[in-house]
Formats: C-alpha cells, sequence, structure tokens
C-alpha cells in the first residue's frame, strides 16, 4: 500500500495552521450573540418601551422601540460582539418618543437604566450602568415611576 504524500509542502502547512486555528479559536467568535432585556412591572400597557443601546465609550449604537403586553416589554438585541454595553429606556405611554416631564422636569413616564441603575437628581453614571456581555443572555429591568397617573 502506497503512502499519501503531500506534493505541496505549502499546502501541508495551510491545513496545519487552520487546524490549529479551529482547535484554539472559541466558539463564542462564531457564535451570534443575543442580548435579551425584558423590562417588567410596567404601569400600563400604553405605548411603547424605547431603549438606547451604547457601547463601552457612551456612543449611541441603535434605538429599539418594542409594544408591552401584561405590563411587560421584551427588546431582544441580536448580533452583539463580546464587549461592555450600557442602555436606558422609558415608558413612552402617550406614543411621542419623548419622556415628558411636569414643569420642575420630574419624568411622568417610566424609566430606567441597565443594571437598574439609580441617579441622585438626575440619570446615574455611565459606570453604574455599563454591563459586560459575553454571550447570550437575559437581563431584567423594572422601571421607575416618580408621579403617579
Amino acid at each position: 500500500m502506497e503512502k499519501i504524500k503531500f506534493q505541496n509542502t505549502k499546502l501541508m502547512k495551510i491545513v496545519i495552521l487552520l487546524f490549529i486555528f479551529w482547535l484554539f479559536v472559541p466558539i463564542e467568535i462564531f457564535s451570534q450573540i443575543k442580548l435579551t432585556v425584558e423590562i417588567k412591572d410596567l404601569r400600563n400597557n400604553k405605548g411603547n418601551i424605547l431603549l438606547e443601546l451604547d457601547n463601552d465609550k457612551g456612543e449611541v449604537l441603535n434605538g429599539y422601540s418594542e409594544t408591552i403586553t401584561n405590563k411587560k416589554s421584551v427588546i431582544v438585541i441580536n448580533d452583539l460582539k463580546p464587549g461592555k454595553y450600557a442602555f436606558k429606556y422609558f415608558h413612552d405611554e402617550n406614543d411621542d418618543k419623548k419622556i415628558n416631564t411636569n414643569f420642575l422636569g420630574i419624568p411622568n413616564e417610566g424609566y430606567g437604566f441597565s443594571n437598574n441603575a439609580k441617579g441622585t437628581f438626575g440619570p446615574p453614571s455611565f459606570d453604574k450602568m455599563v454591563f459586560e456581555v459575553e454571550k447570550s443572555d437575559t437581563i431584567l429591568c423594572t422601571p421607575t415611576y416618580i408621579l403617579k397617573h
């Protein structure tokens, strides 16, 4: 029986390098990361949830709008890369695409931040909102309502 020989040593090197690459590269690089944000305990089913996703530098990556059912909204963010992110959201009860406030600037609509971060006399610092994504995950949030309707 005759042994099979690689005629081209360059081809053999490429095959070996590809094998080593596939052996040591983490599977996460090739998988799609899906982040699910579940916002519960909403005041009612009116309007939508508007969410803004930022990268670790505070730059806006994308905005999302999702309906509300049974006082809950689920936003699915697909195709994320591993990294650090933050988000803010609000319950746009009247569908006017802005968070409504009273004459003192206090929000009339529910709002929240990643990590359920809270601020004092304003939004929380970005550091309190940042979270890391390495694989698909679900984040649970509960909005803050300051004023009653």
